[in-house]
């Protein structure tokens, strides 16, 4: 099984992945104006932007720094789940696995319906506007099968992004977290590393955070929707139930 580690306090903003990506993918640009939102010009992950760098600009130091300002800098990607919303919501099969773990979306195949645009609990998938189909980070599935690293990871210039074989990446992981906190900064940690982090979905590209998920546009507890179908049909069921008795009161009520 092979994904990403992406170590937030390694990344400097640069968007060497976000232009790998564009250019190996052959992606269409996303304009060339900023957002506002500091020096972000593509604002969230789309069906032409399938790497994003977000920069959080914080009125707080970070790490114990005497410093009352600080940057949060992350390349946000597909996180290719272990059970993937969107492959379960797919009615075509257009959303396969790959022999390396990865979540392809088979563009030959798709027929623009957007379930799995709904179903992805981290706005991931997208669909373009001229012809409908749903489009998302392949992790570089044209390089793996060529024994190639991903455009994005081989491009990063401080290693923010690594790839490579998830056992390895865990251990590493960890490891960096350990070596942070040795230099005071605790706020380290790690979302979606193991089945215990991200119960709901386990993601196969995780990350080493220094703030609450949201900070970084993350959903602190993300679920794929169909993990909450047996509660909803419980709920339906029990509104039937419930409703026939209402309609039997006021029959036999006299």
């Amino acid at each position: 099984m092979k994904g990403f580690f992406t170590d937030t306090t390694l990344c400097i903003g640069c968007k060497a992945c976000e232009v790998a990506c564009k250019q190996w993918n052959q992606l269409p640009d996303d304009g060339f104006s900023f957002t506002g939102l500091s020096y972000d010009n593509t604002g969230h992950l789309g069906s032409s932007t399938w790497r994003h760098v977000s920069f959080v600009e914080r009125p707080v130091p970070l790490g114990g720094t005497l410093s009352s300002f600080s940057w949060l800098m992350m390349s946000d990607v597909c996180k290719h789940c272990a059970r993937a919303g969107c492959l379960e919501a797919c009615p075509t099969g257009a959303i396969v696995r790959t022999e390396f773990g990865s979540v392809y979306v088979q563009p030959d195949i798709c027929n623009g319906c957007g379930y799995c645009v709904s179903a992805c609990p981290f706005g991931v998938v997208d669909r373009r506007d001229d012809d409908g189909r749903a489009w998302k980070c392949t992790l570089c599935y044209d390089r793996l099968k060529a024994d190639l690293t991903p455009a994005c990871a081989k491009h990063c210039p401080t290693g923010s992004i690594q790839y490579g074989d998830l056992v390895e990446l865990r251990v590493r992981a960890r490891s960096r977290v350990e070596e942070l906190h040795a230099r005071g900064m605790n706020e380290a940690y790690l979302y979606g590393a193991d089945a215990e982090s991200q119960p709901g979905t386990g993601l196969n590209a995780f990350f080493l955070l220094c703030d609450r998920p949201e900070k970084y546009n993350l959903p602190p507890d993300p679920v794929v929707p169909t993990k909450k179908v047996r509660r909803s049909w419980l709920s339906m069921g029990a509104a039937a139930v419930g409703l026939a008795a209402l309609t039997l009161a006021a029959v036999v009520t006299p």
